[in-house]
């Protein structure tokens, strides 16, 4: 096995995240990698298809990653402690596509990521980002299940 210097954790502030979020620090603080913490916020116009009337997209966008930029700042206060061997990231796009771009952009060696663990109907209309990363990411993916779910 080689050495696992880079790891990226993919955020999206769920509960499911923040615990999928302990063994992401723990492997980075086993491994001393640098920790690579990622949020991308889904891209509106492939969600919707529709024309939002009197709504600016750019303003829209930007309040958005100025919404997740605040929200990364409260998570990394709440939860690096003393490892300062990191780098965060607020990026709008398709989540499965940012993950994968930015695992090969940074090199990482490692992804770490929660699963919502969706069955029937809404796994089918949604998909699984956890499982669409898995199955196209060129490093190991750890995925973690909500305790208890």
């Amino acid at each position: 096995m080689e050495k696992i210097e880079k790891i990226l954790f993919p955020a999206d502030f769920s509960d499911n995240s923040n615990d999928a979020f302990d063994y992401a620090l723990t492997l980075a603080k086993k491994f001393g990698a640098r920790l690579y913490i990622l949020h991308v916020i889904h891209e509106l116009i492939d969600t919707t298809g529709y024309y939002i009337p009197n709504i600016s997209l750019d303003q829209l966008q930007g309040d958005l990653l100025k919404g997740a930029e605040e929200m990364m700042g409260k998570f990394v206060r709440e939860k690096m402690g003393d490892f300062k061997d990191y780098e965060t990231m607020n990026i709008i796009g398709l989540p499965h596509i940012e993950i994968l771009n930015m695992a090969k952009d940074k090199g990482v060696g490692m992804i770490v990521m929660g699963t919502h663990g969706r069955t029937g109907i809404d796994r089918v209309l949604f998909g699984s980002t956890a499982e669409k990363v898995v199955k196209k990411a060129s490093c190991p993916v750890l995925t973690v299940r909500q305790p208890g779910k």
